[in-house]
């Protein structure tokens, strides 16, 4: 009877697809007479490259002191696979480097073992790693498209500029390296009502989620009613920002120690201090922000010292060069491997903000000396970085001119005063 029907299969599909014996009169006599049937076709669900309709998820972040197999403890994973993982080179992925807060996922069978088919770990929204659990282990290294767009932005300073980008949704990173840029020629901490600023700039997304910005193509940013302009240029040294006349925006040291905040008390020979309750000098410039935020230094250098003490608390001190040096205080801690005789590199994190020693709450207090006299950080004049060279001011004035053109055809939106003047007010 097995074979009958076999035969009979056979032949049934035989007969439907050729069209050598047949016509395309219907086989059946209710055939002819039946109505049309629609059938759905339901789309596979995928993620991470496999059909997960008849499977368990499991979405979740690693928790302090996880190990990579701590992950997989509430699953089945044949022994053979355990044995295998720890196998795996650590060029394809080195397990001691899962950090906490990373994303993972875990795929499982709906079997009473919940046996593991595969585990994903995802440093960062662009790369991840599959495990695949089954059989043999198998490992691949992946990642998904970043999309890059181009945008436009502009804004008009109505109190102060964080509440204005708040307001425009523009992603912190953006600020900060917008104020990075412009940092010595604006004091952004005394921006008056009206000045205003355009920006044309790069976003990289991921599945449509904006992950970080891309490359600032030109900025526009009026104070004072003086304009400034910013053209990226890269000279063989990479990028760097330059005036309309090719003289450049950066200086030797970052202008701000931790990203754009607020500057809670200034350099002042005589302040009432607000913990020993007596009018001293305050040789510093203290930023307020909350405790755990990354310090960062301005420059280049040699870590001095790195340690604690009862008025400065938690404390790294930085020397750049002969001629600077500078100090960060009431560290909530110092970040690991700062210590002295550290090298470390212009932006790199040194410590957190927090309120150890004679401090009335989180805040970073910045010192900075210029040969060997404490002076006011943000006051000091530092020479520039290397202008445009010579031999590169052709192509450096042909790539700004057209970037000036595209920022001028950017329209700043009404002020208030502008509004009510249109609408009669």
């Amino acid at each position: 009877m097995l074979a009958a029907g076999v035969v009979v299969t056979l032949g049934l599909v035989y007969l439907l697809f050729s069209t050598n014996l047949i016509s395309s009169a219907p086989t059946y006599e209710t055939a002819a007479n039946s109505a049309p049937v629609e059938v759905d076709i339901m789309e596979p669900t995928i993620m991470y490259g496999m059909v997960v309709d008849s499977l368990h998820l499991t979405e979740g972040t690693v928790k302090r002191n996880q190990r990579f197999t701590d992950l997989l403890s509430e699953y089945y994973v044949p022994p053979a696979i355990y044995q295998q993982l720890h196998f795996v080179p650590r060029n394809i992925f080195d397990f001691r480097k899962i950090a906490v807060n990373k994303k993972y996922t875990l795929i499982s069978h709906r079997d009473s073992l919940r046996t593991a088919k595969a585990i994903i770990y995802e440093p960062n929204a662009i790369d991840y790693v599959i495990f695949h659990l089954e059989d043999s282990l198998l490992v691949e290294v992946c990642q998904r498209e970043v999309v890059t767009e181009e945008k436009t932005i502009t804004g008009v300073i109505q109190s102060s500029l964080s509440e204005t980008i708040e307001g425009l949704g523009i992603t912190h990173e953006l600020t900060n390296r917008f104020v990075d840029i412009f940092a010595w020629q604006v004091d952004f901490q005394r921006l008056q009502k009206g000045d205003k600023f355009k920006l044309i700039y790069e976003e990289n997304l991921v599945d449509g989620v904006t992950i970080g910005i891309g490359k600032i193509i030109g900025v526009y940013f009026e104070h004072f009613n003086s304009g400034y302009y910013a053209f990226p240029f890269d000279q063989g040294e990479g990028l760097d920002y330059f005036d309309e006349e090719g003289n450049s925006l950066r200086k030797a040291l970052l202008k701000y120690p931790i990203e754009f905040t607020r500057i809670s008390s200034r350099y002042s020979r005589n302040r009432f201090h607000p913990v020993a309750k007596v009018f001293r000098a305050h040789l510093g410039t203290d930023f307020a922000a909350n405790t755990g935020t990354p310090i960062r230094t301005v420059g280049d250098g040699i870590v001095q010292e790195a340690r604690y003490t009862s008025n400065n608390g938690n404390y790294v001190k930085v020397r750049h060069n002969a001629t600077y040096t500078t100090q960060y205080l009431h560290m909530s801690k110092i970040a690991s491997g700062i210590k002295p005789g550290t090298r470390v590199r212009q932006g790199q994190t040194i410590g957190y903000v927090g309120s150890t020693g004679l401090a009335s709450g989180p805040h970073l207090c910045y010192r900075f000396w210029k040969n060997g006299v404490q002076v006011d950080a943000l006051r000091v004049e530092l020479p520039p970085s290397q202008p445009i060279k010579e031999e590169s001011k052709g192509a450096f004035l042909q790539t700004a001119q057209s970037i000036a053109e595209r920022l001028n055809k950017i329209a700043f939106p009404m002020t208030e005063e502008e509004q009510g003047i249109a609408s009669g007010r």
